[in-house]
């Protein structure tokens, strides 16, 4: 007997239902929280949380940095479920399996979801630990999340990207950077498969195309969240200038650290945007 793999939609269905056995907070923001980032979710008021490894289709990433939870609780009684850590296709794994935590949270009743990550900048004028609202993205993964046959009950064969990064939420995020005068650089993210970083002949490259950060991740979620017609924003945290732009080795450990060190800062502005975004 062949056997037939469940379809998108139905795989959703089971992840949903084991969340909600568990879960019985409907979150109304939610935010993907990148290498390093992590810690943010912690600090959620009733805090729940829910290991990748207890749900169906959501694996644990094995990478530094990503704890591998789906947490829920509230920021200033808004409703908010966070990714702990994400996959990445680079371990392996398939797309649709990369993209199945953001799918899940908007299966889950979000409004909007903010993507996080961790970057390397391509800017020379720019360094390490600044913070970027990523206006648009180069998918350079050679790979789709919406590869194969398209599931009507998710979203469009043919989705628009004009507004993969959505314009209100963006303006949201500069209006708590001034308030909490924490500067923002805006631009473009460049997405590849990594894991290694990239050459100084690629960085070039990205450079003329006009990509102003280079990350592992985030491009595959942004497609399969506007799929699914669900408002996005992005933000980088740009760990460390790419290769040819800085001095020494590039290095994960890097990554971590300067991450952790903007933390307090990412938190105040993740708080904000939680706040603004759950009341509109």
């Amino acid at each position: 007997m062949n056997h037939v793999e469940p379809s998108v939609a139905a795989r959703l269905d089971e992840t949903v239902r084991a969340v909600r056995a568990k879960v019985s907070l409907v979150p109304k923001v939610g935010v993907v929280l990148g290498s390093g980032l992590g810690a943010f979710a912690d600090g959620l008021a009733d805090l729940v949380k829910v290991p990748y490894e207890t749900l169906p289709h959501l694996p644990a990433s094995k990478v530094v940095g990503h704890a591998g939870n789906l947490c829920f609780g509230h920021v200033e009684n808004v409703p908010v479920v966070c990714m702990q850590g994400r996959v990445h296709y680079y371990e392996g794994h398939p797309l649709w399996q990369v993209v199945h935590g953001v799918r899940t949270m908007a299966r889950l009743g979000v409004s909007c979801v903010l993507v996080t990550n961790a970057a390397g900048g391509l800017e020379a004028g720019w360094s390490a630990g600044d913070l970027m609202i990523i206006t648009d993205h180069l998918n350079l993964m050679f790979q789709h999340p919406l590869l194969g046959p398209n599931d009507d009950s998710l979203g469009t064969r043919f989705p628009d990207m004009t507004n993969a990064y959505d314009p209100t939420l963006r303006a949201q995020l500069l209006e708590v950077s001034k308030a909490e005068n924490l500067p923002l650089r805006e631009g473009v993210y460049a997405g590849l498969t990594g894991p290694s970083y990239e050459t100084p002949a690629e960085i070039r490259m990205l450079g003329v195309l006009g990509a102003q950060a280079v990350g592992m991740s985030t491009v595959p979620e942004v497609i399969a969240l506007r799929h699914m017609r669900m408002r996005v924003a992005a933000l980088s945290c740009i760990t460390n200038m790419a290769a040819g732009l800085g001095t020494g080795e590039l290095d994960h450990k890097e990554v971590e650290e300067t991450a952790k060190a903007r933390r307090a800062d990412l938190q105040r502005l993740l708080k904000g945007w939680i706040v603004k975004a759950g009341r509109t």
